[in-house]
């Protein structure tokens, strides 16, 4: 019982990561119908600003997180100024070849700057951990919780009850319309690029915290996965990429605990085949008809 409950709150833990990355992935193809696989070289960015603020620059850990948050936001309008705007009307392939392209670039960029040793993320020393059941938990992991489910309350809000939150569904739903009742599409697509690189600066903090040590590759792996949760999840619904993160999250880790650590990502995308197959458009996703 005791190993269930430590590897449920582990998948959790995993899964709420997932969950926070893969909303950025939602939330821009929701909006720009573009897919932005460059978004796991953010969480990489993110953490290695955290690093600078505090182990270089000597300035608190929730100070670092918040530059990382800064940083990011501020890299996802600049890569989707200078990326994906020109390319919002071309071929899918070549925004392929772009998201590629801009996620080397970031990731040869830290291995020039940084180089190519892991460094130690110093931002939650010293939190402490709990009993439940039993099962000695981690405080990082209640707090990842917590956060996450907090970032969702104020997500939801923030789409349902600000005015830039009804431009984002309203852009979502028809582009053409949108504009005609006088909404800018430029800036609504710019400020989802900046939440979602945020969102992806706040996982970076947590995961750094969960797995200690950061590498300019660090993003890539986190970044497919929260791509498969998203699609698992409903690729452009934010309820189902915090759904398929959590599920994503529990199914790794249950696979790891109980069949292999080996099989565990092959378990993890082999359920995303099956759940395609039996519900194309993922979990919560919606068929869109098209009238012509």
């Amino acid at each position: 019982m005791t190993v269930f409950i430590r590897t449920l709150i582990s998948g959790l833990n995993l899964g709420s990561i997932y969950a926070l990355i893969a909303l950025g992935y939602s939330m821009v193809y929701g909006i720009a119908r573009m897919l932005n696989f460059a978004h796991g070289d953010i969480i990489m960015v993110g953490a290695y600003s955290g690093i600078v603020a505090v182990m270089s620059i000597g300035l608190p850990p929730i100070v670092g997180i918040l530059l990382g948050v800064i940083v990011c936001a501020l890299l996802g309008i600049t890569i989707e100024r200078l990326a994906y705007k020109p390319l919002r009307q071309a071929p899918s392939l070549s925004i392929l070849i772009t998201a590629i392209g801009v996620s080397y670039l970031l990731q040869n960029l830290a291995l020039i700057i940084f180089g190519p040793e892991q460094k130690a993320y110093p931002m939650f020393s010293g939190v402490k951990s709990f009993q439940i059941l039993g099962a000695k938990i981690d405080g990082i992991t209640i707090l990842t919780l917590a956060v996450t489910a907090c970032i969702m309350i104020g997500l939801n809000l923030f789409i349902n009850k600000t005015k830039i939150g009804k431009a984002m569904r309203a852009v979502s739903e028809d582009k053409g319309a949108a504009e005609l009742m006088g909404i800018s599409t430029d800036r609504t697509i710019t400020v989802t690029f900046a939440i979602g690189s945020a969102l992806a600066a706040i996982a970076s903090a947590f995961y750094g915290a969960t797995y200690v040590y950061i590498l300019p590759t660090t993003g890539s792996m986190p970044g497919i996965k929260a791509f498969t949760a998203a699609v698992f999840g409903g690729i452009g619904s934010i309820p189902g990429a915090m759904l398929g993160g959590i599920v994503l999250g529990l199914i790794e880790q249950f696979a790891k605990q109980y069949i292999s650590t080996l099989w565990s990502n092959a378990i993890v995308f082999g359920v995303l085949i099956i759940v395609l197959l039996v519900k194309p458009t993922g979990l919560m996703g919606k068929t869109i008809q098209e009238k012509v």
